[in-house]
Formats: C-alpha cells, structure tokens, sequence
C-alpha cells in the first residue's frame, strides 16, 4: 500500500504514522507537511529514519507539488492538513479558509486526475456546533460556530461533492477533542500540563463549565485506519470515546495529578461564539466494529507523564505569543 498523509508532522498526523508504521510492515508513506509553527520535524525523530516513510516538506495548496506526488502513483490519501487551533482563527481567519478548504479542493482534485483509490478527509466534531441534550449523528446539520470550523465545514462539502460530483471514493471522519503526546501547548491540555509544571495560571473561558468528548489520539488513529479499510465511499463516520468531561474536571484532574495548588486555576473572560457542549453518536463506526480501548484517566495520566518526561520538546514552544497569553483574541 501506498499512502500519501497530509500534515503528518503535525499532532494527530504524526501519531497517525507512528500507529500505521508499527500495524503494517508491507507499507511506504509519503508524508507531506508544510512545516508550520505546529507541524515540526521534532514530531517525526524516532521514525525518520524508517525506510517507508519519506518526509516532504511541502503545502497543500500547491496544486504543483501535490500533483507530483500523486502522478507517481498513490493508492489512498489521508488529509490531516489543516490550521486547527480556534482562537487563532478569530484572530485570523484567511489562513483557515485557505488550508481547511481550498487546499482540500487542491487534494481531491489531485486525486480525481491521477485515480487514487481512496481519499480519507479527516475533520472535526466542531462542524456541527454545539448541543444541549443528545448527541450529533452524522446526518446532522452543520452549524459550525468559529472561522476553524466553518473552514472544515466548508472541506467537509467540497469533498461529499466531488464523491457525488466525479464519482470519487472519499470518506471524512469527525473526532471528538483529541489529546496525547506530541500536541501543540496552545491546545487546553497540554497548555494546562505546561503551565502547571511552570506554577502559571490555568486559564478557563467563563465559568470552565464547557464540555468535551475527549478521545485519545491512538483510539483517533485506530478508528481512522478501521474507517479506510472498511467504509463505503461518500460515508461519514463520527468517531469519540464517551468521555465527556467539562474544562474545569479535566484542569482539577492535572493539578492534582502535578500536585498543584487548585488556586492555579484562573477564570477569564469567555471566548467569541465559545460553544458549550459537544457530543457525538458513534453508533456508525462501532458498527465497523471499531471501540475506544483507552480508559481516559489513565490515558490522561499517560499524557501528562510524557510531557513531565519531555519538556525539551515543549519548552521552545513556550515563546509562542499564543501560547503565552490567557485571552489572545481582540476585543470587538
């Protein structure tokens, strides 16, 4: 099998190889990555060397390059290239509609003229927005609530037309959050991890009430690969653990796993169009027969570890102004 990954020196990207590196032996995979502030070379050193990978730094968008790549034959693509983090949208949204839509255009139509067998467009449970009671099905209307999400929302119906439109196999997969190794300190945990290991403040939006579905990144991987293996194409599959949680748990959770004083915990101001719950049915995927198989505390547990373990991988990120601040939109 032949593979072209999108974004794979990012965090769910890079982990995604780890997982298909370590299942398939009789693999090569061409791993396409910008190399942005959050897609890092750091995130690939234990597999760079591996013989079936090949690293190419490169972006999405160039119709040039991602075409190159395809013309030298490519059975299937997976796309986990996307700006991602949704308070640098409300900041500046232009990056977001160029990489999560137009440079999805880029990929699916690369594929339709070079016949690639499979294109895999992985996106987010933020596209539907947010819900009281209940969980989203895959059927449901999207109702995205941020720049970040309207621009995977916007991906996710280029690629559902060219499956209707040209006949092309693709498959997208919503996640619930994310979390494990190797993710961004601009992302709530690991900046919770980070900060608290530093004694800094633990920012939370409003009253840090908000809920989450958090899945661990390998469980991400696992039903990823499930989905290419088995998914009819023009399907959805959402694709969560059931572990919702609100900010606050999970920040009380890390200070006491750090043993940290809970006075670390800082409210702030509520953010732009903050939804408040998100929830997925996963009824589809499990019908593939995909389950979560990591229990969350200790996963949590596990992620906190690594980065106990690793702060030479996160310190230099720390100078990210981003990063750095509790509320970095502007005022309206």
């Amino acid at each position: 099998m032949k593979m072209l990954v999108a974004g794979g020196a990012g965090f769910i990207g890079c982990n995604f190889l780890r997982y298909m590196l370590s299942k398939y032996q009789d693999i090569e995979i061409i791993n396409l990555d910008l190399l942005t502030y959050a897609g890092r070379l750091e995130n690939l050193h234990d597999i760079k060397k591996d013989p079936r990978h090949k690293f190419i730094q490169g972006d999405i968008r160039d119709r040039e390059k991602v075409e190159q790549i395809m013309k030298n034959g490519v059975d299937t693509a997976v796309n986990f290239a996307a700006e991602t983090h949704v308070d640098r949208s409300i900041i500046e949204a232009g990056s977001f509609i160029l990489t999560d839509t137009y440079g999805v255009y880029i990929l699916l139509d690369a594929a339709r003229k070079y016949d690639v067998d499979k294109v895999i467009q992985v996106s987010t449970d933020e596209v539907y927005g947010s819900i009281k009671r209940g969980s989203f099905k895959e059927t449901d209307t999207l109702n995205p609530s941020s720049p970040y999400a309207a621009s995977k929302a916007a991906g996710d119906l280029v690629a559902q037309a060219f499956y209707r439109t040209y006949g092309l196999h693709v498959v997208i997969t919503r996640s619930s959050n994310n979390f494990g190794p190797y993710q961004h300190p601009e992302k709530m945990i690991p900046k919770f991890i980070t900060r608290a290991l530093n004694h800094q403040p633990l920012p939370l939006y409003g009253d840090g009430k908000q809920v989450r579905d958090w899945i661990y990144v390998m469980d991400n991987c696992e039903g990823i690969d499930l989905v290419m293996q088995k998914s009819k194409p023009g399907e959805i599959y959402n694709i969560a653990s059931g572990n919702e949680r609100t900010n606050l748990e999970v920040a009380k959770f890390i200070i006491k796993k750090l043993g940290r004083p809970e006075s670390l915990m800082k409210f702030v101001p509520d953010r732009p169009g903050h939804d408040r719950r998100y929830s997925l049915d996963t009824a589809k995927v499990k019908g593939l027969g995909w389950k979560p198989r990591y229990e969350f505390e200790k996963s949590l547990s596990e992620t906190v570890k690594w980065y106990t373990e690793n702060e030479h991988w996160w310190r230099p990120l720390l100078k990210d102004k981003i990063v750095q601040s509790d509320t970095p939109w502007p005022k309206f």
